[in-house]
This record gives C-alpha cells, structure tokens and sequence, in this order.
C-alpha cells in the first residue's frame, strides 16, 4: 500500500521559525559586522563576553535590515551597553 494515499492524514501547516532564526544574509548586507565579530572572538580565544559591542553591533544591522525582527536591545542582553545607561549606572 502507498503512503501517500492517506486522505485522512492532515496536511503539513508551515510555522514561522523558533525565536532566535533568521533569514541568512543572502546579499551580505551585514558582512562588515559579522567579520568584524568573528575577529574579535579569535582575537579573544571565543571569549564571547570580550565581543559585546560587535555582537551588538551585528544584531542592529540585521534589525535595522529586517534580517531579524525588532527586538530591544535589553531584552537581547545588550541594555548596559546602550548610550547613557552605562554612565547613569556609574554616577549612583
């Protein structure tokens, strides 16, 4: 018997992809930013905590162009890296 005449199976529904899946940078619109990073975290021995600011960087850029969706950078983990919230941590 054929697999494929089961009329009562239901049909395959697509799903958008699991948070933390992008679209590859087909036209490599962020590849100054990943490069960037990947030099960093040689540079550090994969220290990833040593290559926030490019990592960071890389994450704008694919945002900025809808590689990836609109995320706050803290939710992202980025928020003691974010203009003036470092210094008003320091001055208190």
């Amino acid at each position: 018997m054929s697999t494929a005449m089961n009329f009562g199976a239901k049909s395959f529904q697509p799903r958008p992809p699991d948070k933390g899946s992008f679209p590859l940078d087909h036209f490599g619109e962020c590849k100054s930013f990943k490069e960037k990073f990947m030099k960093c975290l040689r540079d550090n021995h994969f220290e990833n905590a040593l290559c926030r600011n490019e990592s960071k960087e890389y994450l704008e850029c694919r945002m900025e162009r809808q590689l990836m969706a609109q995320e706050p950078l803290e939710k992202l983990g980025f928020g003691d890296l974010i203009d003036g919230k470092s210094e008003a941590k320091n001055k208190s």
